[in-house]
C-alpha cells in the first residue's frame, strides 16, 4: 500500500529539509531489553550520535523518552511491571534519574548540554503553565540545549495523563513547532495489519488523511511489555502532529541513522523539483495539514481536559463548522451534559441520521429536547442517540462563557434575553469562536436531527 492518498494536493504541507525543529520520540522498548531490562547501550550510543550530527546540519532537536520504568525495574530488581499505579510511580521516580544519569554521560561525551523536562496534562490544562513550558522549550533550543521530556509519572493520575508517550511526543511537537515528529518504534512501519501475524500485510508509505486511513488498516497490536502504547496510539500522535503542522514519521527505533537518512532523502527530493510526491524509502509518513490549527485552537482541542457536553442543533452546527466560523449561541443549545464552569473547556455535539430529517420533524424533535428539564436525559451518549434515532457525532471543543446550570437556564434564548434570565450577562455568547475549535464538518449524508423552524 504506497499512499493513503485523498486526491488533494491542497490539504496537506510541503516538506522542508533545512533548519529544522525535530522531536524524536523513543519508546521503552527502544531503551531497555524486554527480558534483561538493561539499558540498550548501543540504540543510545547511536542516537546520541544522530542528535550530534543533526546540530552540526543546523537542526534543533527535542528528544521524548521512555523508559524511566524499565531502568527502575532494574535498579529495584523487580521482574515485571507492577500492576498498582502507585507503584509504577515509585518505579519511574527511581528509574528517571537513573536514565537522566545515563543521557547525560552519553552526550556529556560530544559535549552537548541535556535538560530534562517532565510535564503532566494538567499543566497543559492551565493556558499559562502551557506558555510558560513553550518559553522554556524556545529558550532550551536558543541556548543549544537538548530538552529531555517524559511525563511527569510521579504526580499523574489516571484521570490526566497523557497515557504514553506517543501522545506526549505529539502535544511537544506542537508546543515547539517542530517540522518533523519521528516516533522510534519497535516495528518498521505501519502497515496494512499486523506484520507478525500476517505474512500478506503491506507497508503504508505515505498518510494524507489519518481519519480516511484508520477505515483502511487494522491497528489492534499491543504495545510492548514494558511500554504503554501500540499502533493506535501512534495514530492518535499523527493526528496531533498533524494538525500542528508537524509531518511525523514512524520508523526502526533500533536503526536512529535512518533519520538523518530520510531528511536526506527529502533535501534530494527538494533539489530534483520533478513534481512527483515525495515517498520514503523507510517508515511511514504522516503529512502535516497545510493550515495547521492557530496554537490557541490547537491548545484547545489537544492541551484542555474537556468536563463536560453541549448538544447543538442544525442551526448552530452549520454555523459553527462553516468557513467563516461563527461563536456558539445559547439559542443553538437543546442540552447539556455534565457539570462544568464558566471557562472550563467542553465538547460539542449533535445527533445525526443519515436520512434527511423533514422539517416538521425535526422541530418536532428540537421542541421534544427543549421541553425536557431533566439534565439526566442528556448524561449517556447512547441514550441520548437511542431517543433520537441518530448517532452521537462530535463536531468541536470549546472554552465556555457560562457554567452547566447557567447554560440549561439560557438555552434556546436570544442573546437578548440572558440579562432577563439570569439577571447578569458576561458574553452574549456560550462559546467565542476564538476559544472554539471545530473537529469534524458534516458530511453530505449527516442530517442533524434538531432543527428550528
Amino acid at each position: 500500500m504506497a499512499s493513503n492518498n485523498n486526491n488533494s494536493t491542497t490539504t496537506t504541507a510541503k516538506l522542508k529539509s533545512s533548519k529544522l525543529t525535530i522531536v524524536i520520540k523513543l519508546g521503552t522498548s527502544s531503551i531497555c531489553d524486554e527480558k534483561t531490562l538493561f539499558p540498550k547501550l548501543s540504540n543510545l550510543s547511536l542516537l546520541v550520535e544522530v542528535v550530534f550530527k543533526l546540530r552540526n546540519l543546523g537542526h534543533a532537536v527535542v528528544i521524548v523518552s521512555s523508559g524511566a520504568v524499565g531502568v527502575g525495574l532494574k535498579r529495584l530488581n523487580l521482574e515485571r511491571r507492577p500492576k498498582h499505579l502507585a507503584q509504577v510511580q515509585a518505579v519511574a521516580a527511581v528509574g528517571q534519574g537513573r536514565l537522566m544519569a545515563l543521557y547525560d554521560d552519553l552526550f556529556g561525551r560530544f559535549d552537548i548540554p541535556i535538560a530534562q523536562v517532565l510535564i503532566t496534562r494538567e499543566n497543559m490544562a492551565e493556558r499559562s503553565q502551557y506558555l510558560n513550558a513553550c518559553n522554556t522549550f524556545r529558550e532550551l533550543l536558543q541556548m543549544n540545549v537538548v530538552p529531555i521530556v517524559n511525563e511527569n509519572d510521579t504526580i499523574s493520575h489516571a484521570q490526566i495523563r497523557f497515557g504514553d508517550n506517543d501522545t506526549l511526543s505529539a502535544i511537544t511537537a506542537g508546543m515547539v513547532n517542530a517540522d518533523y515528529l519521528f516516533l522510534c518504534t519497535d516495528v518498521e512501519a505501519l502497515y496494512t495489519d499486523n506484520p507478525r501475524t500476517n505474512p500478506a500485510a503491506k507497508r503504508v508509505r505515505v498518510v494524507h488523511d489519518v481519519e480516511k486511513l484508520k477505515a483502511e488498516v487494522t491497528v489492534s497490536s499491543p504495545g510492548s511489555a514494558l511500554g504503554t502504547g501500540g499502533m493506535v496510539t501512534k495514530l492518535i500522535a499523527a493526528d496531533l502532529a498533524t494538525a500542528a503542522g508537524c509531518a511525523m514519521f514512524i520508523t526502526i527505533g533500533s536503526n536512529p541513522q535512518r533519520i538523518i537518512a530520510l531528511i536526506d532523502e527529502i533535501a534530494a527530493h527538494e533539489k530534483r523539483n520533478d513534481g512527483c510526491e515525495y515517498e520514503p524509502s523507510v517508515g511511514t509518513l504522516f503529512l502535516a495539514k497545510a493550515k495547521p490549527m492557530v496554537d490557541r485552537k490547537w491548545w484547545i482541542l489537544h492541551g484542555l481536559a474537556t468536563h463536560g457536553v453541549i448538544y447543538v442543533d442544525a442551526g448552530a452546527t452549520a454555523a459553527i463548522t462553516r468557513d467563516s466560523r461563527s461563536s456558539l449561541f445559547a439559542a443553538g443549545i437543546v442540552g447539556v451534559a455534565g457539570s462544568f464552569n464558566p471557562d472550563q473547556s467542553v465538547r460539542i455535539v449533535t445527533v445525526v441520521r443519515k436520512e434527511a430529517v423533514a422539517e416538521d420533524e425535526g422541530s418536532a424533535n428540537r421542541a421534544e429536547a427543549m421541553a425536557a428539564d431533566d439534565p439526566r436525559l442528556w448524561e449517556s451518549e447512547a441514550e441520548v442517540a437511542a431517543r433520537w434515532k441518530g448517532q452521537v457525532v462530535e463536531i468541536g471543543k470549546g472554552i465556555v462563557s457560562y457554567g452547566a446550570l447557567e447554560i440549561l437556564r439560557v438555552r434556546g434564548c436570544r442573546s437578548s434575553e440572558i440579562q432577563e434570565v439570569l439577571g447578569y450577562v458576561d458574553s452574549d455568547c456560550i462559546v467565542h469562536r476564538n476559544s472554539l475549535s471545530v473537529t469534524h464538518t458534516l458530511g453530505r449524508d449527516e442530517h442533524v436531527v434538531w432543527r428550528r423552524k
